[in-house]
Formats: C-alpha cells, sequence, structure tokens
C-alpha cells in the first residue's frame, strides 16, 4: 500500500510541469502578470508597448474588503495598485496647490527628453555651429571678401533711417545675449563645469537665466519693429529669381539687379520673423509655466488630420501631462534657435568681413553711391532718380 500511494505522488508530482505547459500561452505567466524582459527592453529602445496589464491594474473598489479586515482601509487597493494610478494619472489626487502639474506625481514620459537633451541635441549644436562657422571659414579662405567693382564716387547715398537701425541693433544684440546665455544653460552643465567648477557655473548659470528671460522680451519688441518697417520691402517678386539664378554674384559675373532688398537679404528676412516668431511663442509658454497647451493642441490636430500617416507614422502622444508640454517647448525653443543662430553666422558673416562697404548700411546709415549701384541697381535708380526729380524739391 505504501509503495502505491508513492507512486502515485511522484505520477502526479511529474504531470504538473506538463500540465502547465499543456495550458495557454501566458507572455506575462512567469512574471505574475509584472512586465517581462522582453517589455523592458522595449520601452528602454523607445518602442510603445501595451502595458494595459499595468495601466488598469489599480484597484477595484467593488473588491474591496472591510475595513476591519486586512488592506481593507486602502479600498480593495495594494501599495503597488496605487503607485500605478500614480504613475498613469487615473489616481483621484487632491492638492492645495493651485497649478495645473500639481496633481501629476509621477511623469512617466520624462527620460526620453533628458537623454535627447543631454545627448543628441548637443551633438546637433555642435555639428551646426561649429560646421556652419567652419564653412564661412572655407568661403572666406578661397572667396575672400565682395569689393566694390567699380571707382567709388565720394557720394553716400541713405539707406536706413535711425528707426530702422533702432529695430536691427535691438535685435540683433537681444539675439545675441539670448544665443549665449541659452547656449550656456544648453551645454554649461557639459563644458563649463568641468572647466569652472560648480561654484562658478552655478553663479553663471542663475545670471545667464536672469538674463535670458529678460533680454526676451527686448527681442520680441525688436522683432515687430523690424517687421513693420521692413516687410513691405521683403515681399518675393520676380528679380529674386534671377538673383538666385546668379548664386548673388558671389561667384564673380557681377552682382544682378535688385531692390532694396536682394533675394537673399529676404530669406534672413522672412527667417528672422518665421524663425523668431516660433522661438517667441515657445518662449513665453517657458516663461509661464503650464498656461500654454501649445503642443498638445498641434498634436491632437495633426492626429485628426492624419498626417503622420501619410508619411507612414504613427499617431503623435496626446494627450499630454504638463510636464510634457514644457519638455516639447524647450526642445522645440532650443532647436530652432539653433538653426536661426546659423543663419544669423551667415548674416554677420556677410555684413562685415565679407563685403565690402556692407557695414556702413547700418552702421552709419549710408552707404557708398557705387556700393549701391553694384548690390542694389533697382533701389539705387530709384533713389537718385527721385532726387534729380524737380518736384521732389519743390520746383
Amino acid at each position: 500500500m505504501l509503495r502505491i500511494i508513492s507512486l502515485l505522488a511522484l505520477a502526479w508530482m511529474l504531470a504538473v510541469p506538463v500540465a502547465a505547459q499543456e495550458a495557454p500561452e501566458d507572455a506575462r505567466a512567469s512574471t505574475g502578470g509584472a512586465q517581462t524582459l522582453e517589455d523592458i527592453l522595449r520601452r528602454q529602445e523607445g518602442i510603445s508597448i501595451d502595458d494595459s496589464f499595468r495601466s488598469e491594474v489599480t484597484g477595484n473598489p467593488e473588491a474591496a474588503a472591510a475595513t476591519a479586515d486586512q488592506l481593507g482601509t486602502l479600498g480593495g487597493a495594494s501599495d503597488p495598485d496605487l503607485w500605478r494610478a500614480f504613475r498613469y494619472g487615473s489616481a483621484d489626487i487632491t492638492t492645495q496647490a493651485r497649478v495645473p502639474a500639481a496633481t501629476t506625481l509621477m511623469q512617466d514620459g520624462g527620460m526620453w527628453w533628458l537623454e535627447f537633451r543631454q545627448g543628441p541635441l548637443l551633438t546637433l549644436a555642435a555639428i551646426l555651429l561649429g560646421g556652419t562657422l567652419v564653412a564661412l571659414g572655407v568661403f572666406y579662405f578661397f572667396r575672400g571678401p565682395v569689393m566694390i567693382d567699380g571707382e567709388k564716387t565720394g557720394r553716400t547715398i541713405v539707406r536706413f533711417e535711425a528707426f530702422e537701425r533702432f529695430g536691427h541693433w535691438l535685435l540683433a544684440s537681444s539675439f545675441l545675449l539670448l544665443g549665449l546665455t541659452g547656449l550656456i544653460t544648453l551645454i554649461g552643465r557639459k563644458v563649463l563645469i568641468p572647466v569652472f567648477g560648480h561654484d562658478s557655473f552655478s553663479f553663471l548659470a542663475v545670471a545667464s537665466k536672469w538674463v535670458h528671460n529678460n533680454v526676451s522680451w527686448a527681442f520680441i519688441v525688436a522683432l515687430v519693429i523690424v517687421f513693420v518697417a521692413w516687410v513691405v520691402h521683403n515681399i518675393p517678386d520676380r528679380t529674386d529669381l534671377n538673383w538666385l539664378a546668379k548664386g548673388g554674384g558671389l561667384f564673380g559675373g557681377g552682382h544682378p539687379p535688385a531692390k532694396k532688398f536682394n533675394a537673399g537679404q529676404k530669406l534672413i528676412f522672412w527667417a528672422v520673423i518665421i524663425l523668431g516668431g516660433s522661438i517667441s511663442v515657445s518662449g513665453l509658454s517657458l516663461l509661464f509655466p503650464f498656461e500654454f497647451h501649445i503642443f498638445g493642441h498641434t498634436f491632437s490636430t495633426l492626429n485628426q488630420i492624419g498626417v503622420l500617416g501619410w508619411f507612414g507614422f504613427g499617431e503623435l502622444p496626446y494627450p499630454l501631462q504638463p510636464q510634457e508640454e514644457m519638455q516639447y517647448a524647450q526642445l522645440w525653443h532650443a532647436l530652432v534657435s539653433l538653426v536661426l543662430t546659423a543663419i544669423i553666422f551667415a548674416h554677420i558673416y556677410l555684413g562685415s568681413v565679407g563685403m565690402e562697404g556692407a557695414f556702413d548700411a547700418m552702421g552709419k546709415g549710408e552707404v557708398e553711391e557705387q556700393w549701391a549701384r553694384e548690390h542694389h541697381s533697382l533701389w539705387a535708380d530709384e533713389v537718385l532718380n527721385a532726387k534729380e526729380d524737380p518736384s521732389e524739391k519743390g520746383i
């Protein structure tokens, strides 16, 4: 009898694994319903996964134990259930703090932003800004400055009035300050702390933040002044096509006819207005955190239209948590600023060492008549003809 009982027990023990193997496959059976190694690896690679097995397990009030029983005061939710509810934003949270982000105790999507900001964004900044400076240096080495070809007359033409120059220099000086302080904020921890140490960088970072936040208003005002003063002169026309086809005369062959602003200057103008306007909007959302929902509304609209589907991509994330709005705003602010800074490098080059007589336009407000005839012949003819017209002199 004892032998028979022993044999039956052994057969039962051997049959259990077989029964388990024959059971329906469950990817998370071995983890007790928790995430698997595959889930973790996919999340680390930024691949979306169906995590409803976690996000929906936040406690069931109908299954709550009596208050006298164990865990009864938690309302049917264990501590892990409670933390999952915090993480997925389904917990019923109340707080005395009256700010939009106060009830978001855990933000699950912030690591990608941190990793991108600390890695690819810094690499992109170095390539874009450093590459532009190297390209301009190489161009200057082989081409040299664009000189005035004809004989100088000694006469000048008023190029820009005082109000126009004020708007330009206000925009230029504020942008340079914003660019410098922005770079300190962006790359300071990686580049400056090893050089100056934590204490010195702390003082520099605080000062940069104060300057950046306050000078931004001067940039916005200057952007409006420049737009109002020059938009009428920067409307594209047929002369711009000819100017672009001849490369603006930078490679020889004479300068194509141009009005007050040539095609190259028009491109820079609209880049400053559009990109500068975008920087201003994203900057305002950073100055007033959680007050604007730019990216959430934009992503929702693009998803409704299905724009990304045209290119084979999935939908953009929506809705966004308040912190995610700030993260997207910060990245957009930095990326657009880097692109505009590279464009401004080229503008500074041509307005200084790259072209003879160009700096006088903004420095003095007047340019050599021969320079005007070579670079902006249509505008020069218009101005000179107006001077020679007796009706302009009251005769």
